[in-house]
């Protein structure tokens, strides 16, 4: 079914970060949306004030009337919904169009020059913060982000100006990227995650080379510096390397004081200096090197680059600052996979040497935790004090004897720990206020709804 055909889009699970991207953009094109998702949020009730229709109960007569044409309506879902869903269940049966997110943006990548971002971490926002230098450059863009950025307030950009580029976060969750048809691509990392899908580290590396075979002839692979891939890189794609101190595309001269972060960036197409970060915190430099390198190979001027990592405001849930002052930091960050954790802990140490940190960790999925539970309490042991919550299940069924107490039991002698209900963060987070010097809320699973609180609690 062609864009240009469809009258009106159905979508089951609306409410995720990255469907919620879609929803806008059919939104944007003056089509009907509506949908479905398991619980209202404060994103819902957004896309609702913007012009969806989307409803919390899984009911086909809640369907509206717009959505029940096959012939002109499109059906999107995400992978995370059951196969006994009732509404889904009704579209397949009634013979509708129906494509996974990563299909319609592979559509979109086919008729536009997709800018994508890809890997374990890091993808959200290098995506992110590469969208803003292109979009408030001469140049322009749109983008489909994984994220709400802070600058715009939105996870979608609409062109201006007439530019093809789209800037889209490439998702490896069930091969999802495979559905993508990149001009230019970064891989920011690779370590293996998502092994309930796809079995082996091997299958992991495997499917991210599938990914890069996909890039279109004329354009670009941007791969950092030290990944455990060997990809046989299609004809006529131009491979650069990066990495915070080398590769084609690296730091130099790199200052950090007074909670900023100045450095050189260094390039084939020559050094761009004095570069100011708009989010001072040291991951960033890694994932600025990604994002200034699509920027200035589509074309953005050493000036706007300047100005643009300068403005940079951030992604929430992503390093983000709530509270900063001389008897407290907090932050909310949503990494949730071990490698993701350490970056996370090596910054906020870096930023913070002498300063006692706290994390709040809530696992997020049984098989990650079993997975991974021996890289988890190794990567929390660079800090100094670790609040274990119990494990977020998000569309699984628990693992008999997998749960926190399989972190908690292998963390560093010396890092003060505990382990509580979620019912309990808030009166741990109060009882425990005096002594809190810098925490650090670590997990993609509902513990951002503590956040607002814990931040009052704090103030």
């Amino acid at each position: 079914m062609r864009i240009e055909d469809i009258q009106s889009v159905y979508f089951i699970g609306a409410g995720g970060i990255g469907m919620s991207a879609l929803v806008r953009y059919f939104l944007s094109l003056g089509k009907t949306v509506a949908g479905y998702d398991r619980v209202p949020t404060p994103l819902t009730s957004r896309l609702n004030e913007e012009g969806a229709s989307i409803h919390y109960e899984d009911n086909i007569s809640l369907i509206p009337d717009s959505c029940r044409d096959a012939a002109t309506t499109l059906v999107v879902y995400t992978p995370a919904i059951p196969n006994d869903h009732a509404e889904w269940t009704w579209f397949r049966e009634h013979g509708f169009e129906i494509q996974k997110r990563a299909q319609v943006l592979g559509t979109i990548t086919r008729s536009r020059r997709g800018l994508c971002v890809a890997g374990t971490h890091g993808k959200t926002t290098t995506s992110t913060m590469a969208a803003h230098l292109i979009y408030q450059s001469h140049v322009g863009t749109a983008a489909f982000l994984g994220g709400i950025s802070k600058n715009y307030g939105t996870n979608l950009l609409t062109a201006k100006g007439g530019s093809d580029l789209v800037v889209i976060e490439a998702d490896e969750f069930d091969r999802s990227f495979h559905w993508l048809e990149p001009y230019m691509t970064v891989v920011t990392s690779t370590d293996p995650d998502h092994l309930d899908i796809y079995g082996t580290p091997e299958a992991y590396w495997e499917s991210f080379e599938k990914y890069i075979s996909l890039i279109r002839r004329g354009g670009a692979l941007i791969l950092h510096e030290g990944l455990q891939i060997h990809p046989v890189i299609p004809e006529g794609v131009t491979v650069y390397t990066y990495s915070r101190d080398h590769g084609d595309f690296h730091a130099e001269n790199i200052r950090i004081a007074n909670g900023k972060i100045h450095l050189d960036f260094v390039s084939p197409c020559g050094t761009i200096r004095n570069i100011q970060l708009g989010v001072p915190i040291p991951i960033n430099i890694d994932n600025g090197i990604a994002a200034m390198a699509l920027a200035q190979l589509n074309g953005v001027t050493d000036e706007e680059i300047r100005r643009g990592m300068a403005t940079f405001q951030g992604v929430d849930r992503r390093f983000d600052f709530k509270i900063k002052n001389d008897r407290h930091v907090f932050l909310s960050d949503y990494a949730h996979h071990p490698a993701e954790i350490r970056q996370s802990a090596l910054s906020i140490r870096e930023l913070y040497k002498d300063r006692h940190i706290t994390a709040l960790f809530q696992p997020h999925l049984y098989t990650r935790t079993r997975d991974f539970y021996r890289d988890f309490a190794e990567s929390l042991s660079l800090l100094d004090e670790v609040i274990l919550v119990d494990i977020y299940p998000a569309r699984e069924q628990p693992i008999p004897g997998v749960t926190t107490k399989l972190i908690y039991d292998l963390l560093a002698p010396g890092v003060r720990k505990m382990m509580i209900s979620k019912e309990q963060i808030l009166p741990v987070i109060t009882a425990k206020k005096d002594d809190i010097d810098v925490l650090i809320s670590l997990g993609a699973g509902d513990i951002e709804d503590f956040v607002p609180r814990i931040t009052e609690i704090l103030t």
